[in-house]
């Protein structure tokens, strides 16, 4: 059976989602199986459980999300009302069993205070915890609590919890003001009242603001400028208009909502004109309200804007109740919420000590490779020794949102190439937070001399002058690239608008391969459902050599290495083992030959087909005395052709996520993206370029 932690809150608000997320995404990075189960919901089969979308899409566990609730509130209160308790009990215990026999552990997090009488519903969850057989991980609203309050607080809710025979795993006081969280954990260490471990986090408001589309939605307002990214925008804060222009124009924060009538014009205008100034902090939104028709002119200024970016939304209510409905709501956090994940997940490693929790689990580490668990130790090796990166792209609106997520979790230092004021125009109509990022203009950059003398000495044999030199500085890759060649960067990490030939060809003119390898090449990381693989070369050498592919086994398997992937090699052809002849199978049958006069200790086999290396029944067959057969973690393609249809196939058909191409043979770190990547690709090739640099 699966072994279960039961997340418990003492009071509503008090961020067990939070604690969940990181609770999970630590245990699954570990390559455990991880399920997920609410006893209660709120919701209805029809209107899913937000937590649960947030679990089952960002972990993979499908899309019958019924099966990780027990009841309904509405459910459990007719069964209790009619005197059928153990009906209700039961429901859940038998749903949660069905999920336990499935998982390695099941994080169960228990009711919102939404529903049952708030005095009984603490006791309630853990009854219900003990019924499952759980470990109780109990949550604190320390919010708006001071020191004393909160270690009071801890201690109500462990006397209870020990009343009722729980077995506490350990107790979180979460939402400390942070400039208390010190004299929180002072004041619990002292108390007589408080036993085992106890973990404080400081509030992070971020978490809790809501987005212009939330707001829209519970005031049932009507966007008036309806961008996807504009409904995205977090609001910090709010501002009721009721003043001057110029008095408005000096009360604008960052990310605030302005709140005002539909009357008044000259306010609307000017917010407007606030956004788009450099001159003032961005505004995250414009609510208008009353039952006033629109103003002619203001409305058709509004149609006008194709650009406008400032999110623009209408109520007919009166502004002071719009305003305090605007302000009750509380954002939550979605599969989409990248940043909010970002910001969540970096909370709790940084202030729950997870391995410690683990080890109290008796928690084993896995064999297996998920590809949750290759990102989780990717970003947490890039962190044990902070690189500088530098990313030519700044403008890019993918950059821009990886750049604030490996900001958030300490993973790197960024620079970002392009104008300073097009990158913090680009970066705030997204409403991302890129504040510590150096930001490089190559046309303005004191550098661009130096460089543009060091381009020269470097390309001298091929001609190259002052003034072509001067105008090739200009480019964004060649200027990146001269920055990790000069040592003002570790890494770079470009193609998000470029192509791949645009981003190599800097780095083989530059930087060139390192000492021993006289052969660049790439590989491609491929995630699969249960294990990470190594694929190369499918970007670079179109029709290599014998020798070259052997290059390329050696390179791809010390890069295999590198990630903590345990190379066995192997050598694909149209034929395995000695069953087919040709000049094509030939060339892999010799180079096969070369990987194991070089590298003798070396897992690698070949030729063989791709089934036969990937698929142990199949390889009992094709190739029984091979110990690379069925178990291949490196697979070197015969050509470009070959293996860059190969990875593109398998990415698209099986949903397989494919970081890279990975440059290897560099003396220095510099890698490529595909055009089509994602936000994740580029913070995953961002910390694996952070890996490369430390190695």
């Amino acid at each position: 059976m699966a072994r279960s932690i039961y997340i418990a809150g003492a009071e509503a608000g008090s961020g067990k989602s939070i604690i969940a997320l990181g609770v999970i995404n630590h245990l699954a990075a570990r390559g455990h199986s991880v399920g997920f189960f609410r006893p209660v919901i709120r919701a209805s089969s029809d209107s899913p459980d937000n937590l649960i979308g947030l679990i089952a899409a960002r972990y993979g566990l499908g899309d019958d999300r019924e099966r990780f609730w027990g009841v309904t509130h509405k459910t459990m209160r007719r069964l209790v009302v009619d005197g059928k308790t153990d009906e209700m009990h039961s429901r859940i215990i038998s749903k949660y069993r069905d999920i336990q026999t499935e998982y390695d552990y099941v994080v169960c997090v228990g009711t919102d205070y939404t529903g049952i009488a708030a005095p009984l519903e603490f006791d309630f969850n853990a009854d219900i915890a003990n019924n499952l057989n759980c470990q109780v991980l109990p949550v604190v609203n320390a919010a708006d609590k001071t020191p004393s309050q909160t270690v009071a607080a801890v201690g109500v809710m462990l006397e209870s919890l020990d009343a009722q025979n729980c077995d506490v795993l350990a107790t979180v006081a979460n939402r400390t003001d942070p400039q208390q969280a010190q004299a929180v954990r002072d004041a619990l260490d002292k108390s007589n009242r408080v036993t085992g471990r106890v973990y404080v986090l400081p509030e992070d408001p971020m978490l809790s603001n809501p987005t212009v589309g939330e707001i829209a939605a519970a005031l049932d307002a009507t966007p008036l400028t309806p961008t996807a990214e504009g409904l995205r925008r977090e609001v910090d804060s709010f501002i009721i208009a009721a003043m001057g222009l110029a008095n408005v124009l000096d009360h604008i924060e960052d990310n605030c909502m302005i709140i005002t009538p539909h009357d008044r014009a000259d306010v609307a205008i000017g917010v407007i004109l606030a956004d788009a100034a450099t001159t003032y902090p961005r505004v995250a939104g414009l609510l208008l309200t009353g039952d006033i028709p629109h103003v002619p002119q203001v409305h058709r200024l509004l149609e006008g804007l194709g650009k406008q970016r400032v999110p623009i939304l209408s109520v007919s209510t009166d502004t002071f109740t719009a305003a305090m409905q605007a302000a009750g709501v509380v954002g939550t956090i979605k599969p989409e919420s990248e940043r909010k994940i970002a910001a969540a997940l970096k909370l709790t490693e940084n202030h729950m000590p997870l391995d410690e929790l683990g080890e109290q689990l008796s928690i084993t580490r896995s064999d297996r490779m998920t590809p949750l668990m290759f990102e989780y130790e990717l970003l947490h090796r890039a962190k044990s020794d902070r690189k500088r990166i530098v990313l030519p792209e700044g403008s890019d609106p993918r950059i821009l949102r990886a750049t604030e997520i490996l900001l958030l979790r300490n993973v790197v230092d960024i620079t970002l190439l392009g104008v300073e004021e097009e990158v913090l125009s680009a970066a705030t109509a997204l409403g991302v937070s890129i504040e510590g990022v150096d930001i490089v203009d190559p046309l303005t950059s004191p550098w661009r001399e130096d460089f543009v003398e060091r381009y020269v000495e470097l390309r001298k044999h091929k001609g190259v002058v002052p003034d072509a030199a001067r105008d090739t500085m200009t480019d964004v890759s060649y200027f990146g690239t001269m920055m990790v060649q000069e040592g003002l960067a570790d890494g770079m990490v470009s193609g998000a608008a470029h192509t791949t030939a645009h981003t190599i060809r800097p780095a083989f003119q530059i930087v060139k391969t390192r000492p021993g390898c006289e052969l660049a090449s790439s590989v491609f990381l491929m995630c699969l459902e249960d294990r990470v693989v190594v694929y190369g070369d499918c970007a670079i050498n179109p029709n290599p050599t014998a020798e070259e592919l052997a290059q390329i086994a050696l390179s791809s398997a010390e890069t295999a290495r590198m990630f903590g992937i345990e190379p066995r090699v192997a050598m694909l052809s149209y034929s395995s083992g000695e069953s087919g002849s040709g000049q094509d199978v030939d060339r892999v049958r010799q180079a096969t030959e070369k990987v194991r006069e070089l590298s003798p200790d070396l897992e690698v086999d070949g030729p063989m087909q791709y089934d036969a290396a990937s698929d142990l029944s199949v390889a009992k067959k094709k190739m029984p005395d091979s110990k690379v057969a069925g178990r291949a973690t490196v697979f070197i393609f015969p050509d470009l052709n070959t293996g860059n249809n190969t990875y593109k196939a398998v990415q698209r058909t099986a949903g397989v996520v494919a970081i890279g191409p990975v440059m290897q043979g560099l003396k220095k770190p510099v890698n490529d993206l595909s055009r089509g990547c994602t936000v994740p690709d580029v913070v995953n090739t961002v910390a694996i370029t952070a890996i490369q640099a430390q190695g």
